[in-house]
């Protein structure tokens, strides 16, 4: 069903900076200060390259990504996308993907700033809960302000993490120049099979670039804002986490770093530097925690707008406030679905469930991406078929239980979204 020209638009208020801030508080977040423990805990020091096949595979996805939101700008991301260039039921697919993944992914971000936060002030851990419902229902006002007050809050964030994880380099650096590689021999510990694991595991790290394009509909002359702000993002980021991966590896070994979860930059820093470091650390964890949450609020709310106006989710969601600056509804049930998801899940669970969630989403993104003609074409059609095969089949190399119950909420959803069109 077509998107009408009747359809209220959001303003268009992100510039390159702004948006290339937004992908980093996306980014920067459960994904250095979490995935980098789990999958060390899974591979030992090979995490390292794990880190960089996973940067690989994100910046084919993130070239397809921007080049598909270059030539269509509006919210929805691959959701909308799927459609455009594909058919309904692999639209359909996307968007649900989407959102599976990215409420649980928010709903652990809310407990793992919760959590720090009762480390740092000495709380009781029964009010982990609790905290995280307040910082939920928070975060949902600053997004319901719109995207301008979002950015800010975004940048005053981001500042923060990326001064803390600078204080954890410089801290490693001296450990890691007396150790030199012993930490990292043996490089290969596990099985092939556990190294494609933490690859899938960490390539859920680098997705939150995606919400630049979800946003879409929101940036200033899109066909230059949003490439040259994924492609920077994208950057920056592989710099941070093969950086953080390796000093943090030489500095304690992946043994200590694999069992530190959930806070494992937070213990090394303990090891190297005491409460104060420590403290450091937890500082920014929280503050990344917050950006992730509010990014995945804002790109949660802008997929469900879309859902709402092709009517594959109830027209309300396609509702703006007065100001047209924000989906208001969206925001609502968005920040409503994360609250109840804190009182369930566990970090690698929910994790390895993102990965296998959003591995789907970007292989339909890829796919997508295939289908533009020559002269909306920002990049060779090479890059979209990597990023196809290479999502498809680091997908399945999640816990066998993880992906059939995906495969299960794929069914699930194309038997409703037949059922909203019939």
């Amino acid at each position: 069903m077509p998107v009408t020209n009747v359809q209220p638009q959001l303003k268009r208020e992100l510039g390159v900076f702004g948006a290339t801030l937004m992908g980093l508080g996306s980014i920067v977040g459960t994904g250095v200060f979490v995935s980098i423990g789990i999958a060390a805990g899974i591979t030992g020091s090979s995490v390292v390259l794990a880190v960089i096949i996973a940067a690989l595979v994100a910046t084919c996805n993130g070239l397809n990504s921007a080049q598909l939101a270059a030539s269509h700008p509006v919210s929805g991301g691959s959701y909308e996308y799927g459609y455009k260039y594909l058919n309904p039921a692999l639209g359909f697919t996307a968007g649900w993907m989407f959102l599976v993944a990215k409420t649980a992914s928010a709903a652990t971000a809310a407990l793992g700033f919760a959590g720090y936060f009762v480390n740092i002030t000495g709380l009781n851990s029964n009010l982990v809960v609790p905290i995280a419902l307040v910082t939920v229902a928070i975060i949902t006002i600053i997004v319901l302000s719109g995207v301008r007050r979002s950015n800010f809050a975004n940048t005053v964030i981001v500042a923060i993490t990326l001064i803390s994880l600078g204080f954890l380099i410089l801290l490693c650096v001296p450990p890691v120049t007396q150790v030199g590689i012993n930490n990292f021999t043996p490089f290969f510990t596990g099985s092939p099979q556990d190294f494609l694991q933490a690859t899938a595991l960490m390539f859920v790290a680098y997705t939150g670039y995606g919400r630049i394009a979800t946003m879409g509909e929101e940036a200033r002359s899109p066909k230059r804002t949003i490439p040259i702000a994924m492609v920077v993002c994208l950057l920056i980021t592989m710099f941070i986490y093969i950086t953080i991966a390796t000093v943090t590896i030489g500095a304690v070994g992946a043994d200590i770093l694999g069992k530190a979860a959930p806070a494992p930059l937070e213990t090394v820093a303990r090891i190297l530097g005491g409460s104060g470091s420590a403290g450091v650390l937890a500082a920014g964890a929280m503050t990344a925690m917050l950006g992730v949450l509010l990014n995945l609020i804002l790109g949660l709310s802008r997929v469900l707008l879309a859902m709402g106006r092709r009517k594959d989710a109830p027209k309300i969601f396609a509702k703006l406030n007065q100001k047209q600056t924000t989906p208001y509804y969206s925001v609502l049930f968005t920040g409503s679905a994360i609250a109840f998801l804190v009182f369930l899940g566990n970090v690698k669970t929910t994790w390895s469930f993102s990965a296998f969630s959003v591995l789907i989403y970007y292989a339909i993104t890829n796919l997508a991406a295939a289908k533009l003609n020559s002269k909306q074409r920002l990049y060779p059609k090479w890059v979209a078929w990597f990023g196809i095969t290479s999502c498809i089949f680091l997908a399945f190399w999640v816990e066998t239980a993880i992906w059939q119950t995906g495969l299960s909420l794929i069914i699930i959803g194309l038997i409703w979204h037949k059922l909203r069109q019939k």
